[in-house]
């Protein structure tokens, strides 16, 4: 029997992977695995290869992140790191999705905050909805 509350969740994640991907991003350089884990750990929603590497290519076709391989390590990982585009995206995309809480919350339903600290992840706000 399905999940409800594990469908909303991973509902919302979708909508929004792109936004903590950037989040993850901020924080500090990562490879592929790395931001694949992290919202894995972070969310307990899985989005695999076929997802994160497409969405990191897009996203670097577009001027929101850059990458380099790094050939430090013993297998040779492409890191991505956000660029000044990429943090201003990351700052609206965060103001935006304040505005709809505030709206949301004005329409009578449960307060929802997000953190206006772009160096936090959404784990608050999925634990809250």
């Amino acid at each position: 029997m399905p999940n409800p509350q594990k469908e909303a969740q991973t509902k919302l994640m979708k909508g929004l992977l792109d936004l903590v991907v950037l989040q993850l991003l901020n924080q500090q350089p990562m490879h592929g695995y790395q931001i694949i884990t992290r919202i894995r750990r972070s969310f307990g929603v899985y989005f695999g290869p076929s997802t994160i590497y497409p969405l990191l290519a897009t996203l670097e076709r577009k001027g929101r992140v850059i990458s380099a391989w790094n050939m430090d390590t013993e297998r040779p990982r492409k890191v991505y790191r956000l660029t000044h585009e990429g943090q201003n995206l990351l700052s609206f995309t965060e103001e935006s999705l304040n505005l709809i809480c505030r709206r949301i919350n004005m329409a009578g339903t449960t307060e929802v905050t997000i953190a206006s600290d772009t160096r936090t992840t959404l784990k608050p706000l999925v634990k809250k909805l």
